[in-house]
């Protein structure tokens, strides 16, 4: 997401920073582009009026011309405006309510309102610790509720049961009573959608949201539909007392218009986000980290916060020792592999890193792909379990044999055992020079002779 913004931006704010002394003129001439850039990434024109003529006021004021570096100054003065525009705070889902706290799912047809609901059902089970039910108020798209049903028993999650025939107020009302009965905190109800906005699918809703009262309507809305989603946004708005807004496949929209001027158009706050297909591809919204993002400053924050989650404490403990004893075997490779792609693979990690964007070509001809990780997993899994405690055993005619397993060459297993011996190589470092030899020699230590930061 942002990734063509985030391009654009770069170049025009990076002109500006190797200047040095700053005139009107150069700000000026800098917002024109960024002006440019933000229209290009599909945000609102209203939206970009906005923020363009806010940067400018602050951005020739005199603090910041006459300032040191006036050029990350400017860089300030945008970040600033884009997390203004985002939203400045991050807001929650409300779980502050008398249970079963109601969550009202709203959008329209093929927008991912099913898969969220699921998605947001995971998360507060699984984060929050809550007991929560999902219940299906779509009667009109086939095998709506069936597919509910079995995103369930995916996530283990409850389903109300299928009634045949029921209307949408009445699942609802016996959704409320069955919640309430069976003790749940959080009921989520998932409405039908249309395939454009109109009357009877609001008065459904109307009807359906005076029954349940919920703390929470949520629209979800498809990133990829653009400048539509923003329009879908403001129709609902007005329409129906939406609290918040999960935007949905941001993974494939490179723009990023939408998410920029959801909140400033509809003063609607972002919630989540959903970044892939798998039912835990989901993420708060941030609008800090998102500027950062936005202005290839990475995301380390949220990339700690997925490692902490994803990585398992009893594998880290058990290589933790073995590091210790400088023991690195090609089972220790193809765990660090395989918890990287849980992270979101390479592609996922390396665009949450600062700079990335100034390097992307150099990382579109590296060959970022999650299927290279798979690869070489699969690489390892080919090996005896001789083989991998003793890479030392892999001569000639065993390489054939592995590299025939994994249907890939013998140099795809070259490089692998390459790449492992590097990787053993700096554990044997580790241990030899040990923890006070670190601190005292710093990273230099580690590196082999002759080279130096």
């Amino acid at each position: 997401m942002f990734e063509n913004l985030t391009g654009r931006l770069g170049d025009v704010l990076g002109k500006l920073t190797k200047r040095g002394a700053l005139s009107e003129a150069d700000v000026n001439e800098a917002m024109r582009e960024v002006r440019v850039a933000l229209l290009e990434a599909d945000v609102a024109l209203p939206v970009v009026k906005s923020f363009v003529k806010k940067v400018k006021a602050k951005a020739i004021g005199t603090e910041v011309l006459k300032s040191i570096n006036p050029g990350q100054m400017v860089i300030k003065v945008v970040h600033d405006q884009l997390i203004e525009i985002l939203g400045s705070e991050s807001q929650e889902l409300n779980l502050m309510a008398v249970p079963p706290i109601v969550f009202m799912m709203v959008g329209l047809q093929g927008s991912g309102k099913t898969t969220s609901t699921a998605k947001i059902a995971k998360f507060l089970t699984e984060k929050h610790g809550k007991k929560v039910m999902m219940a299906s108020l779509d009667v009109r798209r086939p095998a709506a509720q069936e597919q509910l049903r079995v995103l369930g028993e995916q996530i283990e999650v409850k389903t109300l049961p299928i009634v045949e025939g029921q209307q949408p107020v009445e699942i609802a009302r016996r959704a409320m009573q069955s919640a309430e009965l069976q003790g749940f905190d959080v009921i989520l109800l998932d409405t039908a959608g249309r395939l454009h906005v109109d009357e009877q699918l609001m008065a459904e809703m109307k009807a359906v949201h005076q029954i349940a009262s919920p703390t929470e309507t949520l629209l979800v809305v498809d990133s990829l539909t653009g400048q539509d989603a923003v329009n879908v946004a403001q129709q609902f708005k007005e329409r129906v007392d939406v609290t918040g807004i999960v935007m949905t496949r941001i993974d494939g929209d490179g723009r990023g218009g939408a998410a920029l001027s959801m909140r400033e158009v509809t003063g609607c706050p972002i919630k989540l986000l959903g970044t892939g297909e798998k039912l835990d591809a989901l993420e708060l919204f941030h609008p800090d980290r998102i500027a950062n993002r936005i202005l290839d400053m990475g995301d380390i924050v949220s990339l700690v916060e997925k490692a902490s989650e994803m990585i398992e404490k009893g594998e880290a403990e058990k290589l933790a020792l073995k590091m210790q004893k400088g023991i690195f075997d090609l089972d220790d490779l193809a765990g660090q592999l395989r918890q990287m792609l849980k992270m979101g693979g390479m592609s996922g990690l390396v665009g949450m890193l600062p700079g990335v964007g100034k390097m992307k070509k150099q990382l579109d001809g590296a060959n970022l792909d999650d299927k290279l990780l798979k690869r070489q997993i699969a690489i390892v899994e080919s090996m005896t379990p001789k083989e991998r405690r003793n890479p030392k055993l892999i001569a000639a005619s065993r390489k054939r044999r592995i590299a025939a397993g994994a249907g890939m060459s013998v140099q795809d297993v070259n490089r692998l055992l390459k790449q492992h011996k590097q990787m053993a190589g700096m554990m044997k470092k580790v241990k030899k020079i040990g923890k006070k030899g670190v601190m005292r020699g710093g990273m230099q230590g580690l590196l082999p002779p002759g080279m130096k930061f």
